[in-house]
This record gives structure tokens, sequence and C-alpha cells, in this order.
């Protein structure tokens, strides 16, 4: 974890660069991927490099569009009814 000198947008408080896990939905598809994160040690508020977040948007359409050929597969999502 790597202290940086910038303080919490939201709350104030300290910020550490982190790898996280995000995920991104796009139709009726979702991809998972681990990226490098301002993360906040108060609030937990996350914050992301512009080019990251160009990144998102462009796996994103992907997603939506069905173009998921060169993402690898590490399973499947159910969905489950609340009433049981």
């Amino acid at each position: 974890m790597k202290h940086v000198n910038e303080k919490c947008a939201v709350c104030g408080g300290e910020l550490v660069e982190k790898e996280v896990e995000k995920l991104l939905r796009g139709g009726n598809h979702m991809a998972s991927l681990k990226v490098s994160a301002e993360v906040c040690l108060h609030c937990g508020e996350r914050f992301y490099s512009p080019l990251t977040v160009e990144k998102f948007e462009k796996i994103e359409n992907e997603l939506e569009s069905g173009d998921v050929d060169h993402f690898q597969a590490v399973g499947r999502a159910f969905q489950v009814a609340a009433s049981f």
C-alpha cells in the first residue's frame, strides 16, 4: 500500500494506492478486472485515473454490444428469486 499525499474528496480521509477488483456491466454481461485505485482509508471511496475510466467505458461498451470473444470466461452467473 502506497500512501498518497492527497485527501479524499468525499470525507477528507487519507488515501492509499491499492489494487482493487472492479465489476463492470453491459447488457447481459459482466466483467471483473483488477486495477489500481486511490482508496480512502476512512470511507472506502475509490478514485480512478482518467485513463482507467476510459478503459472502463470501452469494456462496458464491448459488454453491451456482446463483443466479448476476446475476454476470458471464468464461470457463469445466475439470478436467484428472493422468495425462498
